[in-house]
């Protein structure tokens, strides 16, 4: 079985269905550890309560980013998981990290990548006044939300919408991606090919997904 780790800074609500994922058997992976740069990070909570090592590892301690970045390396080096999964994690990761961890670490972002990159997505979406938006699981890179895609989610955005409800309807496809993603990786239907991600005899999809129309 596959073990992962998972960084967090908030609520870690995508952390939380990869544990219940887990936990219920449909996820075959190890949750080695979570971690979050933030010591107030609700989603600690969340994995102590479903027994869950969890780490902390406050970025305001560090005087530079690459400090911060080695002290988190080395706490994911010690449980020598397969798989570094980032949720929500809101820290620009530096280049050597991400090269330390590159083809087995992934991220989940609130946008049809690569439109929106980086923060205020769903604000953005709705300025642009795209008319399907949705959230990508990718593999992390150097270039800052530019990594190989593995699967994404498309929602309808519709009259009348605000951030806020885009941003429900967005993190509800969230909540399914992610664990599929993981799971894939656990399963070694993964596979980077010239910095594209292959699909190897997925049975429950093509790596997109459309949610139901909204009325």
């Amino acid at each position: 079985m596959k073990s992962i780790v998972i960084l967090i800074s908030g609520r870690g609500s995508n952390m939380e269905s990869l544990l219940h994922g887990a936990a219920s058997g449909s996820l075959p992976v190890h949750v080695a550890a979570v971690i979050s740069n933030r010591p107030l990070a609700k989603g600690l909570e969340t994995a102590t309560t479903m027994g869950i090592p969890t780490h902390v590892i406050d970025h305001t301690k560090f005087d530079s980013r690459e400090g911060f970045d080695a002290a988190v390396a080395e706490v994911i080096d010690s449980f020598s998981p397969d798989l570094v999964v980032l949720a929500g994690f809101m820290r620009i990761l530096s280049d050597s990290f991400v090269r330390r961890f590159q083809g087995r670490m992934i991220n989940i972002h609130p946008s049809l990548l690569p439109s929106f990159p980086g923060l205020h997505t769903h604000r953005r979406a709705l300025e642009e006044g795209v008319r399907v938006h949705g959230c990508t699981v990718h593999f992390v890179t150097p270039a800052l939300d530019h990594g190989p895609i593995i699967v994404q989610a498309v929602v309808p955005v519709v009259d009348g919408d605000d951030e806020a409800s885009l941003a429900k309807r967005v993190l509800a496809q969230e909540h399914q991606i992610y664990p599929m993603a993981v799971r894939w990786f656990a399963e070694g239907r993964l596979r980077l090919l010239d910095e594209r991600v292959e699909l190897n005899a997925v049975q429950d999809g093509s790596g997109v997904l459309i949610s139901p129309s909204v009325h």
